[in-house]
């Protein structure tokens, strides 16, 4: 073969290759214009201002903060976000906006917190249920207050009171609010979604079952129901322990590992 075939494949090759790692760049740490749960006001709770990622360690699957880099959430008051974690966390998915040092808000400070998050949403349809504080964040309870369904989940940073969309089901099996309808991508679904096929009762089986395999001693709690899956407490002892969902649709039981040790929650 002549040299300057040679040379030419070699040319072809090498730009074929640097498009790939570009892309994979782009996709690893890129910059987005992801927003949760619709249009956020104020710089106190994130506003997302165009290339803002609302969730640190997200990046790596909305084009945000990117993977193993830094997360551009607003913190609560003056403080900026923490790092996102970066590496895959539970059940292969990222993991949540953790910071390394600071005072802890309390809890009373996260209900404040998730409520004006919640009130500056364009659907006013949502109101904040619950939030409860565990070692490593405060979650947070969104429902409908037109029927009573769990709309979304939220987390709060303990240190930064940055505030996010909860992964696992949230995301994944959400069909009304999640990555898989318009919910999550800037405004919010309009259509209720099919009805799943597993009933309350069956996901309890379910979950029950998956605890006595992996969580010897934890039994079921309440169960809220939300759009493509279920949200169930569990407990040890009588005493709340954690929590896991259900999906709707195949019985897949997702365990919520990311949260530690449950501290308190507060009913609204």
């Amino acid at each position: 073969m002549k040299t300057w075939k040679i040379i030419t494949l070699v040319g072809v090759a090498l730009v074929a290759i640097a498009l790939v790692t570009a892309s994979a760049v782009a996709f690893m740490g890129g910059r987005g214009i992801y927003t949760p749960y619709g249009t956020q006001t104020g710089t106190q709770y994130g506003t997302n201002s165009g290339a803002i990622n609302a969730y640190g360690g997200f990046g790596g699957m909305m084009g945000g903060g990117g993977m193993m880099g830094r997360g551009y959430t607003s913190g609560y008051g003056a403080t900026t976000g923490g790092y996102g974690m970066g590496c895959r966390g539970s059940n292969g998915y990222v993991g949540t906006p953790t910071a390394t040092d600071g005072t802890q808000l309390t809890i009373n400070t996260a209900v404040s917190i998730a409520q004006q998050y919640v009130g500056s949403l364009t659907n006013k349809d949502l109101t904040v249920d619950e939030v409860e504080e565990y070692t490593q964040n405060f979650y947070v309870l969104v429902k409908e207050s037109s029927t009573g369904r769990g709309a979304f989940e939220l987390l709060i940073n303990k240190y930064t009171g940055a505030i996010s969309p909860e992964m696992g089901p949230n995301m994944m099996w959400n069909t009304k609010y999640g990555m898989m309808s318009s919910g999550m991508m800037g405004g919010f679904a309009t259509t209720a979604a099919t009805p799943m096929t597993v009933t309350v009762d069956q996901a309890k089986v379910d979950a029950q079952q998956f605890l006595n395999t992996n969580y010897p001693g934890t039994t079921v709690g309440n169960v809220d129901t939300f759009y493509g899956y279920y949200h169930i407490d569990v407990l040890q002892t009588g005493n709340t322990y954690g929590m896991l969902s259900v999906n709707g649709y195949t019985g897949q039981v997702w365990y919520h590992t990311w949260h530690g040790a449950f501290i308190q929650a507060v009913e609204l």
